[in-house]
């Protein structure tokens, strides 16, 4: 879920986006999740892809007006994990520790 939220924000801050340059900034993503989240979202309305017939290939990804009606929704989630931060990282750090000594 993160990921989803981290390519819908990259593709609203640029605009279009390439596959390359996506990669580039997800740098932990490997190209094969890329490639399947990025279908998830267009086949969920989110993200228009754009085949341009040239050579080398070229894609573009952007936000559908569907996919834009979401940013609202994250910049919202985002405030929120940002005012939070301190206790979600102590419960996650505490369940953690618990299910460990289990």
């Amino acid at each position: 879920m993160t990921l989803v939220l981290k390519n819908l924000s990259l593709l609203y801050q640029k605009k279009k986006n390439r596959f390359g340059e996506l990669k580039k900034t997800l740098q932990t993503i490997t190209q094969q999740m890329l490639s399947k989240q990025l279908k998830e979202l267009e086949l969920d309305g989110l993200v228009n892809r754009k085949v341009f017939q040239i050579v080398p290939p070229k894609v573009e990804y952007t936000l559908t007006d569907f996919g834009l009606s979401v940013i609202p929704i994250l910049k919202s989630f985002s405030n929120w994990n940002k005012r939070n931060n301190k206790t979600i990282s102590l419960k996650l750090n505490k369940n953690f520790e618990e299910n460990r000594i289990r």
